[in-house]
């Protein structure tokens, strides 16, 4: 059963205490330099594609991951595990949509290879079904009592990222149906604008595309790989928020009721 203990004393940065390894830092210093190691030669000397070698790395950390988890479910109880569990794989979602935007601006990299450290997952199916599993996760959440104006909209937020995931899911398979009718079942149908973004609904649609709101810059110009970085970055940064202002107002309450007694 949980004990609250972590929350006794109010941190300045609660996020960082609930993101800390603790008695997993040594397994997560040393599995993450040998797994870098490892990648390196797996990648250079193995040839090994970077998203295999990237996958083996985050199979070895999910260990002490688990294990940390474990012991924030045993210390806090099961929300604030779960909100451990979810920052940290939004995190790693954020580094590889940073990934991807460095490959194609810094790198110059073509869009379609600039597809992150897990290209295997760069899909509209795998979009399609995180973006909704976020929305669930951050419902059961504000459930259990993460409610505030961040939290409201961080839920706000993930609502509309899933609905352009849905709207692109949809084009998605209509496209690939046209082309099976065309016998080209094999053209790649992935990449297709969304709701935002250049040559996207919002600036092609005839309800919106001679008015104003197709004309929108950045929303109506800017291409979808940078759309959705911007999306997730949003999200990150709002889910950021949440946590911190929960965990705040948890270790005040815990201590409001130290002091009476």
């Amino acid at each position: 059963m949980a004990n609250g203990s972590g929350a006794a004393r109010l941190s300045r940065y609660p996020l960082l205490e609930l993101l800390h390894p603790r008695e997993q830092t040594r397994a997560v210093v040393l599995l993450l330099a040998l797994g870098l190691t490892g990648w390196g030669a797996l990648v250079w000397a193995a040839r090994m594609p970077v998203w295999g070698a990237t996958s083996i790395l985050v199979g070895l950390l999910l260990v002490p991951g688990v294990r940390k988890w474990r012991a924030d479910l045993r210390r806090e109880g099961l929300t604030v595990m779960v909100l451990s569990v979810i920052l940290t794989m939004q995190g790693f979602h954020s580094l590889e949509h940073l990934a991807q935007w460095i490959q194609y601006h810094i790198f110059h990299w073509q869009p379609q290879r600039s597809s992150g450290l897990i290209s295997a997952a760069n899909a509209e199916w795998v979009h399609f079904v995180w973006n909704w599993g976020v929305v669930f996760v951050v419902a059961l959440l504000m459930f259990r009592g993460i409610r505030s104006p961040w939290a409201w909209a961080l839920l706000a937020w993930t609502l509309a990222h899933s609905a352009e995931h849905t709207y692109m899911m949809v084009r998605y398979l209509q496209v690939k149906q046209e082309l099976g009718l065309l016998g080209e079942p094999s053209v790649s149908a992935q990449g297709l604008p969304g709701i935002l973004g250049r040559d996207g609904w919002l600036a092609t649609s005839m309800l919106t595309g001679d008015s104003w709101c197709g004309r929108l810059p950045g929303l109506t110009t800017t291409m979808r790989l940078d759309v959705h970085f911007w999306w997730n970055t949003g999200e990150t940064l709002l889910l950021a928020a949440a946590g911190h202002a929960y965990l705040r107002r948890r270790a005040a309450t815990f201590s409001q009721r130290q002091d009476w007694m």
